[in-house]
């Protein structure tokens, strides 16, 4: 009978840890806005949200990406969107159209690599266009330049 009852005790005590860690992983998978899902057939998506965090991005994920672009910008502490991607993209591109705001992009991979945007050429909302893409969720902020600076603006995703 004591074994029994020890049993139960591990069994309940595997499932309670279990809950926990689930939740906490969960929790760790929020955003401020709204995420999208790339996959073989859905290859645009368009999602908003708001600038105007007053943390620096780069002190929370780092100062530069994979390729040495700086990371720039003001935002907040939680990733603004989710990607999710469900199968390796070979190219991939994101635009922020802020009504030329001075905006930035963060991008933090499954794996924790990085790939930061700032001005798309003579404009001052902020892109990035990259390749070799692996197949996982992708933490997405936007940034403004100047801290606190509130403004909306519209992400656009295209996968090739």
């Amino acid at each position: 009978m004591a074994s029994l009852i020890r049993s139960i005790a591990i069994v309940t005590g595997l499932i309670i840890t279990s809950s926990v860690v689930s939740a906490t992983v969960a929790m760790a998978q929020t955003a401020n806005f709204d995420g999208f899902t790339l996959d073989g057939t859905k290859k645009t998506a368009s999602v908003g949200g708001s600038t105007g965090g007053s943390v620096s991005i780069p002190a929370i994920i780092g100062s530069s990406d994979r390729s040495g672009n700086k990371c720039l910008g003001f935002g907040d502490s939680k990733p603004d969107h989710l990607m999710t991607l469900t199968q390796a993209v070979t190219k991939l591109s994101l635009k922020v159209n802020s009504g030329g705001r001075d905006t930035t992009i963060v991008i933090q991979g499954p794996e924790g690599e990085l790939r930061c945007g700032d001005d798309t050429g003579s404009k001052k909302d902020a892109s990035f266009s990259g390749s070799n893409w692996s197949a996982g969720t992708y933490k997405i902020w936007v940034g403004s330049m100047t801290s606190g600076d509130r403004g909306n603006y519209r992400l656009s995703a295209q996968a090739e």
